[in-house]
């Protein structure tokens, strides 16, 4: 069994900025970059030819797109209290990829709780037990405005190893054609 992961790891002229925060608030800033989450991490025994052949097929008319990110936001849930990088352009096709990922093979892996909640696809840049230290994180970034923009040209699928250290296993590249 795999425990693997489909996301984007954006590159960013101004990753630096995102990085800082990330050191500070995020528990996963050693074990991942920076990254937006298309398919959450499922353990499963499918195959990696299985595997790329499904995204092949689920990408074949997705040609690389301007993603644009901007804003700081806090988020709170039943799992627990984020700081997100926000999507300010792109999002709608982040949408329709992971919608298209989770159909076929990866339908039983769809979580629960995405059922009940529409997908936001984000960075995130904090991870907090609290709501007070979520407050807290939030007053200390809430100006940070910086717009990061960058072209996605390609799907990465991660492996997630026992210490949930990122270990890429494939890259799936957007081609124009």
């Amino acid at each position: 069994m795999k425990n693997r992961c489909i996301m984007i790891f954006p590159k960013f002229n101004n990753i630096e900025i995102i990085n800082g925060i990330r050191k500070q608030y995020d528990p996963l800033f050693e074990k991942v970059d920076p990254h937006i989450t298309l398919v959450f991490p499922f353990e499963s025994c499918i195959s990696s030819q299985e595997l790329q052949k499904h995204i092949n097929h689920k990408l074949s008319n997705t040609k690389p797109f301007e993603l644009t990110l901007q804003n700081i936001i806090k988020v709170s849930t039943d799992t627990g209290h984020y700081l997100f990088l926000e999507i300010v352009k792109g999002k709608e096709k982040l949408k329709v990829i992971h919608n298209n990922l989770y159909n076929s093979i990866l339908e039983i892996y769809k979580p629960l709780w995405l059922s009940d909640v529409d997908f936001k696809p984000h960075i995130t840049l904090g991870c907090f037990k609290s709501k007070e230290e979520l407050e807290s994180a939030y007053e200390m970034v809430k100006n940070i405005k910086n717009k990061f923009s960058t072209i996605v040209n390609k799907i990465s699928v991660e492996n997630i190893d026992k210490d949930d250290n990122s270990i890429i296993e494939m890259e799936i590249n957007l081609t124009n054609s």
